[in-house]
C-alpha cells in the first residue's frame, strides 16, 4: 500500500511517523506506604460519603409514607 505524501511546511513533522526512539523511559517508582495509606483513606472517605448520602437520602425520596402531622397554617385551621 502506498501512502500519498502531502506537503508539510516543516520537515520534522513529515518525518515524525518514521522516527522511533531507542531511549527507554525510566521505570516508574513504586508508591510508598504513606502514599498507599493516603490513597486508601481518600477512597474510603468517598465510599463512606456515597453510602451516607444514600442512607440519609433514600427516606426523603420515599413517596409511600404519609406525614404524621399535617402542614396547615394556623390561619386556615380557624376558618
Amino acid at each position: 500500500m502506498f501512502r500519498r505524501r502531502e506537503s508539510v511546511p516543516f520537515s520534522f513533522v513529515a518525518e515524525a511517523d518514521r522516527f522511533r526512539s531507542n531511549v527507554t523511559p525510566p521505570p516508574r517508582q513504586r508508591a510508598s506506604r504513606s502514599q498507599l495509606a493516603g490513597r486508601s483513606l481518600v477512597g474510603l472517605t468517598l465510599i463512606a460519603g456515597f453510602a451516607g448520602s444514600l442512607l440519609f437520602g433514600l427516606p426523603a425520596l420515599d413517596t409511600d409514607r404519609t406525614p404524621s402531622h399535617s402542614q396547615t397554617s394556623e390561619a386556615s385551621r380557624h376558618r
